[in-house]
């Protein structure tokens, strides 16, 4: 008889944050290596550190702290430590109690009793190899800059988290810490100029200019890929041009890889940060349609390669597009391309990320086909690299028209991606068509023209839609979608018959970002929470919507659940295991 398995213990995490210490009093407990390492913790973070430990002839201070006594950096009261010691040594702004205790070691120290102290008196403490003594832990730290990266185990496994803290830095491009503060030094700019602006276009207007102001644990919010639309730019204040400019800077962070954000240089920075200090139609660049670019190109050599560059995964490319990211003499990619799929590129190409932001993407487009004209010109091998597929909402068929008009029609090859249109659904386990579900899919895109919404698909029982562009302004697409716009309200005619038949809001459907990459997630909902539940777990782009009772083909919903977030990908997990077995065949041979 089978005898069911034990139930897997719940096991509590921990609410990690990041302190500000700056003036803060840590009491230290102890005169040994660790009391040494808690000291200059504390000083790297702004803190007084004042160390309690009585002078014993064969116990010496460790080195490093004794030169931090030394140097008065750190005070240091020889004796035993006395409970009143945390109401005393403190700041006299919180009448003298101490910010944070640690307790280096319970050798001849009543930790025990000290603890439940702090503990009534809401004052962290973290005691040395007794976790529940402790109201909280630290982890183990990677610094580099204003760059920290912590890694706990929960008390599980301290050893371990060294260990993983290690592979999790040695996994990070050098330079990244750098380039935290240089991006840093750019909004603090943005921020700064759109205050002096402000102080122009209004007499005795006091602006503060703040620093960050965003918590770390806030993701994305869904609008920041909100399009600028046609003749906003023209009627933006100071307040307008800093929100587009801050969303510009965002993109930059979610999009480009770390290592073309880590090696980005200050003259990068400050060349992109001018086409992007004022409206577009301002700009006052040559048009690729006139001038040296609009000549005919004439001569025999270079060539222009247009390519997908498939979902995300590099695993996905196709051969022929892997042969000529090997082969080009000079890489444009669009900024969705994936950093695993860039990682590629041979360290002598050069390569140029399309710098498409908000209110900037027409004049970005010119800037890669002069990129690219200039490129065969040269006589080199130009790859236009995009992702999914260049055709399906790619601007593809408008990229070779344009070589075309420029005398290139006969050295331009397009070669198909994977569409993340149909990929994306497949990871997340929805077949976009099955039978006796869906019979048919309909690719849409939620956005038009110059940020216009396009028109909205009718409902068809078995039919599966997917959205791309859509979830920036998926409010609005929820509402085309379930309701009658403006201008079907306004035909004349019998309604029930003239007007398209609504989505129903309790239509099935899920939000999938970052499909095939490490960070896939997907939102399972339906039409009715799918806005909230995004506003709420925030955004993770690029991602798409898919529609219709194929979500739940394959996936049952929890009774009075409105959404669920799965995060992770796994889809080429049998990667490993072609690995070991080809191991075990080797071994056997």
């Amino acid at each position: 008889m089978a005898t069911a398995s034990p139930p897997t213990p719940f096991s509590h995490t921990s609410l990690l944050t990041a302190q500000h210490s700056i003036g803060h009093v840590h009491l230290i407990i102890g005169s040994n290596p660790l009391a040494a390492s808690r000291a200059t913790n504390s000083l790297a973070a702004g803190a007084k550190p004042i160390i309690i430990a009585p002078s014993v002839e064969n116990q010496p201070l460790h080195y490093s702290l004794a030169a931090q006594i030394e140097s008065g950096a750190v005070t240091h009261i020889r004796r035993g430590v006395e409970e009143n010691d945390l109401f005393i040594l403190g700041r006299k702004e919180v009448s003298g109690v101490v910010d944070a205790v640690f307790i280096t070691t319970t050798n001849g120290v009543p930790a025990a009793e000290i603890a439940e102290k702090c503990k009534r008196n809401r004052i962290p403490i973290n005691v040395v190899d007794c976790p529940l003594l402790c109201s909280f832990s630290l982890l183990s730290v990677h610094v580099d800059g204003p760059l920290q990266v912590g890694v706990t185990t929960n008390g599980r496994g301290c050893k371990l988290a060294s260990r993983i803290r290690r592979e999790v830095a040695a996994g990070l491009p050098e330079g990244l810490g750098k380039a935290v503060e240089r991006f840093g030094g750019v909004r603090r700019r943005i921020l700064a100029e759109a205050a002096d602006a402000k102080k122009k276009e209004e007499e005795d207007v006091v602006v503060v200019v703040a620093d960050e102001g965003v918590d770390d644990s806030v993701d994305q919010g869904a609008e920041f890929n909100k399009f600028v639309m046609e003749g906003q730019q023209e009627d933006e204040d100071s307040e307008g041009v800093k929100a587009r400019r801050m969303r510009w800077l965002s993109q930059v962070c979610e999009y480009w890889p770390l290592k073309r954000l880590a090696a980005v240089t200050d003259e990068e920075v400050e060349e992109v940060l001018k086409a992007y200090s004022s409206s577009v139609s301002q700009t006052q660049e040559k048009s690729v349609e006139g001038g040296e670019l609009g000549e005919k190109i004439t001569s025999a050599k270079g060539r222009v390669i247009l390519a997908g560059s498939g979902p995300g995964h590099p695993d996905l490319l196709t051969r022929a597009t892997y042969k000529a990211i090997m082969a080009a003499d000079l890489i444009l990619a669009d900024k969705l391309v994936p950093s695993g799929v860039l990682d590629l590129i041979p360290r002598r190409t050069p390569v140029s990320i399309a710098r498409k932001f908000p209110g900037n993407a027409d004049r970005a487009q010119e800037e890669l086909l002069e990129q690219a004209l200039e490129g065969v010109r040269a006589g080199k091998t130009v790859l236009r690299l995009k992702q999914g597929d260049p055709f399906i909402y790619g601007r593809g068929g408008e990229e070779v028209a344009f070589f075309r008009q420029h005398g290139l029609g006969d050295r331009i090859v397009v070669l198909p991606g994977i569409t993340s249109s149909l990929s994306a659904p497949l990871f997340a386990g929805i077949p976009p068509t099955q039978r006796d579900v869906a019979d048919q899919v309909l690719v849409c895109t939620g956005t038009g023209k110059k940020g216009k919404p396009p028109v909205p698909p009718e409902y068809v029982d078995t039919r599966t839609v997917v959205f791309l562009m859509a979830l920036h302004r998926i409010t609005g697409l929820v509402s085309e979608l379930t309701e009658f716009t403006e201008e079907e309200m306004a035909q004349p005619g019998d309604s029930s018959r003239s007007r398209r038949k609504l989505w129903p809001l309790d239509t099935p459907c899920a939000v999938i970002e970052r499909a095939s990459c490490p960070d896939q997630r997907v939102i399972r909902t339906t039409l009715k929470q799918v806005a909230e539940a995004i506003e709420q777990e925030g955004s993770r782009p690029p991602g798409l919507l898919v529609v219709g009772r194929a979500c739940e083909a394959l996936y049952t919903p929890e009774k009075g659940r409105l959404w669920l977030v799965e995060d992770g990908f796994k889809g080429l997990d049998f990667e490993s295991d072609f690995a070991a077995g080809a191991l075990g065949v080797a071994a056997m041979a």
